[in-house]
């Protein structure tokens, strides 16, 4: 089986033999009840190879569709429609001129093709006569295609003017979907995240965002119905690689890749099919999707806020947080989740408030080593190699040593990143560094209260930690002892420490500690 790995174009996937897990079913539910839509997706999920499926449709390519879902619909007619379609995705947006630089080809082109004059009017309005022209020309209605169409956007996160300037132009091209609906037969625009405010879809009311449709879960990604049937000889590959029983790599799968969650309705995850295809490929279980982009702006939006990690990873949050990006936002949750680092989790009907958490193993330990060189060490390979012998430490019960590596940790954190909220900052590096310690070791912990009380148990050992900014390590003991959490341990046989540890503002670093 030929495995489609970068493959986003659906006609090259189906002359060239590679493997295509049928989606017809639902692009002909979504063609017949519907003309126009919106859906979000994170990256690498999918959506230019639907995008170009819907091409290839309208294009009326049936020999590309033979023994698919949709080939079977007799309703269907397979007209050559006028489609245009408009990716995004392949530039770097630093400036307003590039965006309009890539319009202005883009309607050139279509212009050409048929045979309307270009002029000097609005891109808008030069859209809207391009949509009439073609729709003049070949006698049907068009098809409006655009991939990416927030990459802009995106790119402008953190300058309110820059995306000020790109909302403006989108708003008034994206503005010929509704003005000129007559001559129009489907038009569909995907994206990353969905921007609120003074949207770019704002004057759309015509346009049905599909990305929370129960109906329309599955349209990207791979469900688990699909990952057992289409991969069932790639499943057996993959467990006698890894000397695996089957049902022990089927679960190894689904806690790395498995887990996305677009609504409250639908139980079943869904699968990043980029990281599933390039396992069954390589035979190897590692972070593929993350280490396909870095999400800078994402980690800005952290530091810039001061936001608190272990409360980001457990965020609860209504509807409208979620559909809600701009440029001043100061919740950086909504780009967080839509960018596909945080999935809905659960739901609390009562409130309306949607529980989040990160998707899999695959995001949450990339996410936290991302993020490390961000709060502990520049050098990421240093910030590894000091949770690595963090973890030995813990281990083996030196605690003493553990602190000692703690503090000079902190000590060489950056120092830029140690202005703002210090005491945020220094509750965000020991979620980063305890979260990254259960990756190499067989700790567990959990703090309480949003705070740094921390549990931290291995094996043979059980660590009850407070922590106090410009206190005393002696009253951060004291707490632990007043709040009685060494009480429920008394009859287990680990050996428990009770660990008071205090940082210094002033040191930005631990400068005492206090241990019974």
């Amino acid at each position: 089986m030929k495995l489609p790995i970068g493959i986003q174009d659906f006609e090259k996937i189906r002359t060239g033999g590679y493997l295509y897990i049928d989606k017809t079913e639902l692009v002909y539910r979504l063609v017949s009840e519907g003309s126009y839509y919106f859906l979000s997706r994170p990256r690498r999920f999918g959506k230019s190879l639907l995008i170009s499926t819907l091409k290839a449709l309208f294009l009326g390519k049936r020999e590309l569709f033979k023994g698919l879902a949709i080939d079977q619909k007799e309703d269907w007619d397979w007209a050559v429609h006028p489609v245009l379609h408009l990716d995004l995705n392949t530039n770097k947006y630093d400036k307003p001129e590039v965006l309009t630089k890539k319009l202005d080809d883009s309607l050139h082109e279509w212009e050409s093709i048929y045979d309307c004059a270009r002029s000097d009017l609005p891109l808008g309005m030069r859209f809207e006569k391009v949509i009439k022209a073609a729709y003049e020309k070949t006698g049907l209605r068009v098809v409006i295609l655009v991939d990416e169409y927030d990459k802009p956007m995106l790119q402008a996160i953190g300058s309110k003017e820059l995306q000020d300037e790109y909302r403006s132009t989108l708003k008034g091209f994206y503005g010929a979907l509704k003005s000129m609906d007559g001559c129009i037969k489907f038009a569909m625009l995907t994206g990353v995240t969905k921007f609120g405010k003074v949207s770019v879809f704002s004057d759309l009311n015509n346009l049905i965002d599909i990305s929370m449709y129960p109906k329309y879960h599955a349209i990207c990604g791979i469900t688990e119905q699909e990952l057992l049937s289409v991969f069932d000889k790639q499943i057996d590959e993959l467990a006698a690689y890894n000397g695996m029983a089957r049902e022990e790599c089927i679960v190894r799968l689904m806690k790395m890749y498995d887990g996305y969650h677009f609504n409250e309705f639908s139980k079943e995850g869904i699968y990043n099919p980029f990281s599933i295809l390039n396992t069954f490929n390589n035979y190897i279980f590692r972070s593929y999707w993350f280490e396909t982009g870095t999400p800078s702006y994402l980690v800005e939006l952290l530091k810039r806020h001061h936001y608190n990690l272990e409360e980001m990873a457990t965020s609860e949050v209504t509807a409208d947080v979620l559909n809600s990006i701009d440029a001043e936002s100061t919740n950086p949750i909504p780009v967080i989740y839509q960018s596909g680092y945080l999935t809905i989790k659960g739901y609390k009907e009562r409130f309306q408030k949607y529980i989040l958490g990160f998707p899999n193993e695959e995001v949450e330990e990339g996410f936290v080593k991302f993020l490390a060189p961000f709060y502990l060490d520049n050098r990421e390979q240093r910030s590894v190699f000091d949770i690595e012998k963090f973890s030995d430490d813990v281990e083996a019960g030196n605690i003493d040593q553990f602190l000692n590596r703690l503090k000079s940790l902190f000590a060489s954190a950056p120092y830029d990143s140690l202005r703002g909220d210090r005491e945020n900052h220094f509750q965000n590096m020991m979620w980063v560094v305890f979260k990254m310690m259960g990756f190499y070791s067989h700790t567990e912990y959990h703090t309480s209260n949003g705070r740094i009380d921390l549990l931290l148990e291995t094996p043979q050992y059980r660590y009850i930690m407070e922590f106090k900014l410009d206190g005393t390590a002696e009253e951060a003991l004291q707490q632990i002892k007043s709040k009685d959490y060494p009480l429920q341990y008394e009859q287990d046989t680990k050996q428990t420490f009770l660990i008071g540890v205090n940082f210094s503002k002033e040191t930005r670093t631990i400068d005492r500690w206090a241990m019974e």
